[in-house]
């Protein structure tokens, strides 16, 4: 059915797009002069293709040009007037700066990150962070990977997504990239949070620098102990006997750092023994927080497992198995445009007051891309949304006419 007989409105992709400050992004793409060499396909252009392929799970520049050519009646409503070439993405992927797309992110994660899901409560999550990364594997060897080579001599390239995230609104305030070899260690010196935070990391982030670099700032860290790092025991203090019978054993302050060298840092902080009853296993906490009960900590760290439901959602849900380019740019693009896209969702999805599941949510809207319909209505309620429809349809249909036609 046409939109003229059965739909209202403009395409669900087109609703999505409002939600990005266009006027920002020529703003960024003219600061960064990203459009200097480009006669049409300009910065949002670019954004409006790439998102397009991230919605629709295009695993190919081909899929990408015969879609958007398969709506050429409609492709005016997303703001651009032409439709882009292979060659004309593939060029622009690989000489666009990818700090463009990282700045739109940022642009809008400034805009909405207010009114995200628990970011507009006063909670215990509003202040934690939790930094940790995830590696992509490549078909080619772009960026090192992991591991040791294969019987023929070849390795899958990959690249290493180091991501800050904030707890309340489940969305990464930082991110950064290398080579899926690279250490980890790099990209925690980057982190800086204000003061009050409650920063929580895995315990292969071990930088004692950095961890002092916290304390200055008046940053609450928590990790789990490395088992070979050294240390001296201060002082033991008294357990409780509800939190004894909530697992923890025992709480120490501590110093981290051997004396074999007298330039060696050293770090002071607490020491926290866990037995967690439900898996039967027993954990040691870290942390430079001694005002915290110990109980608080282990909770603390237990909020840890959130990013890793992040990267799962994401890499579920997104084409990131499949990159629009072979070299290191494109695929930083990419990435940068998935979550973009995972961001625009979360604003939606908050927006319409939706209990469905983000799968389910970002399924819908892969389906309906191009479909005119009002957004909002039809996420709190698909099936009655079409519905109404339909019988509107049909109303209308048979509603008497003064003259025959």
């Amino acid at each position: 059915m046409t939109k003229s007989t059965f739909f209202t409105g403009q395409p669900i992709f087109n609703q999505v797009l409002k939600l990005i400050p266009r006027k920002s992004v020529q703003s960024i793409a003219g600061e960064l002069e990203a459009d200097r060499y480009y006669k049409s396909f300009k910065t949002y252009d670019h954004l409006v293709t790439m998102l397009y392929s991230i919605f629709n799970q295009c695993t190919s520049l081909r899929e990408v040009t015969t879609g958007l050519l398969a709506w050429d009646h409609r492709i005016q409503h997303l703001g651009i007037n032409s439709h882009p070439r292979r060659s004309t993405i593939a060029d622009a992927n690989k000489e666009r700066s990818a700090e463009v797309f990282e700045k739109i992110y940022m642009k809008i994660l400034e805009r909405y990150k207010p009114g995200l899901p628990d970011s507009r409560r006063r909670s215990r999550k509003n202040n934690v962070y939790i930094f940790d990364s995830t590696s992509v594997t490549l078909f080619k060897e772009i960026l090192k990977g992991p591991g040791i080579f294969s019987k023929d001599g070849k390795r899958k390239g990959g690249i290493k997504v180091h991501t800050l995230l904030h707890a309340a609104s489940d969305v990464p305030t930082m991110i950064r990239f290398s080579p899926a070899a690279a250490s980890d260690l790099t990209f925690i010196k980057e982190v800086n949070l204000p003061r009050g935070s409650v920063l929580i990391f895995d315990k292969g982030f071990r930088h004692y620098q950095s961890y002092n670099r916290f304390s200055k700032e008046g940053v609450s860290w928590v990790t789990r102990h490395y088992e070979r790092s050294v240390y001296k025991l201060k002082k033991r203090c008294a357990v409780p006997e509800d939190q004894k019978s909530q697992g923890i054993r025992t709480d120490w302050i501590i110093e981290l750092g051997h004396d074999h060298d007298k330039k060696a840092t050293k770090v002071k902080g607490r020491m926290i023994r866990y037995y967690d009853y439900l898996n039967k296993k027993h954990f040691t906490f870290l942390t430079n927080n001694l005002k915290l009960s110990a109980i608080n900590v282990a909770n603390y760290y237990r909020q840890r497992w959130q990013i890793e439901t992040f990267f799962k959602r994401i890499k579920q849900n997104f084409p990131l198995h499949y990159f629009l380019g072979d070299n290191e740019n494109a695929i930083k693009i990419q990435i940068w445009c998935t979550l973009i896209a995972d961001l625009l969702l979360r604003v939606i999805k908050m927006g319409s007051r939706s209990s469905m599941a983000y799968s389910n949510l970002t399924s819908l809207i892969r389906l309906h891309l191009m479909t005119y319909m009002d957004l909002y209505s039809f996420l709190r309620a698909p099936e009655k949304s079409l519905i109404k429809k339909v019988l509107q349809y049909q109303k209308d249909k048979l509603a008497p006419v003064l003259f025959d036609p």
